[in-house]
């Protein structure tokens, strides 16, 4: 890098611009946390304008793979990708782990998880949380709202929602709701979570959500919601989390039979 330039070209200069610094980070000339040029070096690099240079690099923010510091400059994203097995990641052999999915999880991928309650209380069902719930829209319900980091990195935003009839009066209620995480405290109460259903979709980031994850502008994101139900078929919880669709694998295992 660089290589020339093509004012002929139809791919307009600063995406041309940016093919190359994206193909000098994938080659690894930009590893992981290293800083790009600054501006004013890369307009004297390719010979453009720094509003050129600023378009190019908001491509490759646009596409994840760079994020800026204000007064430091444009850096390589470390991002860790989580390969997430959806068919035991809530098995009983997790939950007497004493951890939550998400934390025995990122330990087994050699990452440092982290959690950050955003928010905790009663609150009036959505209305889609109250039809998984089978519950009616405004009937208290229990929220529970994590912001999720691997390795200091944004990973997802997770919200659960419990019938307040289960939760009150439970460690579910508490900032740390102890070993084993909701669940144990669900089956602690006679209602074990004995099957999932998992649905995934994408949707746009909202802003909120894209502020956290790290997107200069809202884009896709992956959305998947899970609910839990006890041996009598009740849904005693849901969980939706939305997550960064390039951070995250997400693989799904069934008997053929």
């Amino acid at each position: 890098m660089p290589r020339k330039l093509d004012p002929t070209s139809d791919r307009p200069i600063y995406k041309q611009i940016a093919d190359q610094l994206r193909s000098a980070i994938q080659s690894g000339e930009y590893p992981p946390g290293a800083a790009l040029p600054s501006e004013a070096a890369l307009s004297g690099t390719f010979a453009v304008t720094r509003m050129t240079v600023r378009q190019a690099l908001d491509v490759l923010k646009a596409e994840g793979l760079v994020r800026s510091e204000h007064g430091r400059g444009v850096f390589v994203r470390e991002q860790p990708e989580v390969h997430r097995f959806s068919r035991n990641r809530f098995t009983r052999q997790f939950r007497e782990t004493g951890k939550g999915a998400y934390d025995v999880e990122m330990r087994r991928l050699g990452l440092e998880p982290s959690v950050e309650l955003a928010e905790l209380g009663q609150v009036r069902a959505p209305a889609d949380a109250a039809a998984r719930l089978g519950l009616e829209e405004g009937d208290p319900v229990l929220i529970r709202r994590r912001r999720m980091y691997a390795d200091g990195e944004p990973m997802q935003l997770a919200t659960s929602y419990v019938p307040w009839a289960l939760a009150e009066g439970t460690q579910m209620v508490q900032p740390d709701t102890g070993p084993g995480g909701i669940y144990s405290r669900l089956a602690d109460a006679g209602h074990r979570p004995v099957r999932f259903v998992e649905e995934v979709a994408t949707r746009m980031a909202s802003v909120d959500e894209a502020r956290f994850l790290g997107f200069p502008a809202p884009q896709p994101v992956l959305y998947v919601v899970r609910t839990a139900f006890d041996a009598d078929s009740r849904p005693v919880e849901i969980c939706e989390h939305v997550m960064a669709g390039d951070r995250w694998r997400l693989t799904y295992e069934w008997p053929a039979d």
